[in-house]
Formats: C-alpha cells, sequence, structure tokens
C-alpha cells in the first residue's frame, strides 16, 4: 500500500506541476515479464527534477515482483551566467533488494536551440550502502534526440552509467571471482503511432539494455537478476506521454 501511495502521489505531484510525465510498458524478451516505468523531468528556476520508478512483472507471478527508483535533482542558481550549463546534481537510487546509493556532482547540458536534442554529462561521487571498498565514482551521458533524421515523431534517447562497484560471483563449478566495475546503456527508440489517429500521446517502440556486470530487474521465477559479463536484453511496448 504504502509503494501504491507514493507512485501516485509522484504522479500526481509530477501533473499538476505541469513536468514531462510519461509511463512505459515493455516486455522484456530474455527475462520474460512486463516492466512498467514511470518518468518524469521538470525544469524550473532553481534547476531540474528527474526520476523514474520501474515495476517488475514476472509471467509467473500474480503481482508486481520488485521496483527500482531514481530521483535527481539538478541546481542552478546561475542559469543566465557563462556557467549556466553547469549544475550541481544531487540523486538518490534504491528500490527492492537493491542498495540504497547517494550520488554528488556535477552535470553539464549541451543543446540545440529549440532544446529537441539534448546532451548531458554528469560526473558523480557514489556512495552505496554496505559497499565500502568500491570507486567511488560515476560517469554518466543522457541524450535526447526529437525526429531523428528529420522522420516527425521520431526519438532517440537514452543514457550509459559507468562506475565502480565490487561484487564477487559465485560460479556453478564452485570458483568464485570479484568484479569491480560495471557499466549499463539503454538506448530506446520510440515512434509517435498515435499522430495518424488523432492521438499525439501514443508511442510505439523499445529499448535494448547493453550491461556489463550488471544487477538489477527479475528474471522468470521471479528471481533477481545477476549476470556476470556482458548480457544484452531487448524490450519493446507503448509509451504514453502525459
Amino acid at each position: 500500500m504504502k509503494k501504491a501511495f507514493f507512485i501516485v502521489a509522484l504522479v500526481a505531484t509530477a501533473l499538476c506541476a505541469k513536468a514531462q510525465v510519461n509511463i512505459q510498458e515493455q516486455y522484456d524478451f530474455n527475462r520474460e515479464h512486463l516492466t512498467t516505468t514511470l518518468e518524469m523531468f521538470k525544469t524550473d528556476n532553481w534547476g531540474s527534477t528527474f526520476f523514474f520508478t520501474d515495476i517488475y512483472h514476472p509471467h509467473d507471478s500474480v503481482k508486481p515482483v520488485g521496483y527500482y527508483t531514481e530521483i535527481a535533482r539538478g541546481l542552478n542558481f546561475w542559469k543566465d551566467s557563462k556557467l549556466g550549463a553547469l549544475s550541481a546534481h544531487v540523486e538518490w537510487n534504491g528500490g527492492q533488494f537493491a542498495n540504497n546509493a547517494w550520488l554528488f556532482g556535477v552535470e553539464y547540458l549541451l543543446h540545440n536551440e529549440d532544446f529537441s536534442n539534448t546532451f548531458t554529462f554528469e560526473l558523480l561521487y557514489k556512495s552505496i550502502e554496505k559497499q565500502t571498498d568500491n570507486t567511488p565514482l560515476q560517469f554518466t551521458f543522457i541524450w535526447g534526440m526529437q525526429n531523428l533524421l528529420n522522420v516527425k515523431g521520431l526519438v532517440f534517447s537514452g543514457f550509459v552509467d559507468v562506475w565502480g562497484e565490487k561484487y564477487t560471483w559465485a560460479d556453478p563449478d564452485g570458483t568464485t571471482e570479484t568484479t569491480d566495475f560495471v557499466a549499463i546503456s539503454e538506448p530506446q527508440l520510440w515512434y509517435n503511432i498515435g499522430q495518424f489517429f488523432n492521438c499525439e500521446n501514443l508511442f510505439i517502440g523499445g529499448e535494448v539494455e547493453l550491461a556489463y556486470n550488471f544487477q538489477g530487474g527479475w528474471n522468470s521465477g521471479a528471481k533477481f537478476h545477476k549476470n556476470k559479463g556482458f548480457t544484452v536484453a531487448p524490450a519493446c511496448g507503448l509509451k504514453w506521454n502525459f
């Protein structure tokens, strides 16, 4: 009940603030489950706010199993100065069975004249709960491109995260291996299919998760997803822009 109330409160707050809000429903082909994603971005006089929540729906469970949330705040009181593209950044990541993490640092925004194409670079100090011997840095690159290749309604977006986190993997033969580097990227391609029947809010498309030593999401059988090495996980579905 608390989780549902939290999500409803986030949606209500975002809509009242006239933020950019969308909800996505995608089917993950590798893990055989649906993921519901709620996402919001809003700018204001003091900077910007971004959050997303992933909720996992394994096909062999009658209820959602697991969730993951990120909330980030960019602080910028000097927008009209020569350093207007540079913001301070604070962020929290966490979820069910995921270690909480706090991130602090800076972000730098590049964009074209009408902000239809944006590129953000972030350099962050990352503190992970229950982890004391990690390399405490994360590099993030985020992009958003509207009307890609001059195709009306074609949107290309995504991110790349790279950070240091130690994890010991147990192989089936009983041996163990410790890794200290994690990377994940999720490029998304969406097409505004609704433009053809007077419903500009509706998009069709999907994403591909490209990951290295990443722990997150759920496999079928309601088991937490842990994969050593490089993995590829495609998904497709629908997106609705509020």
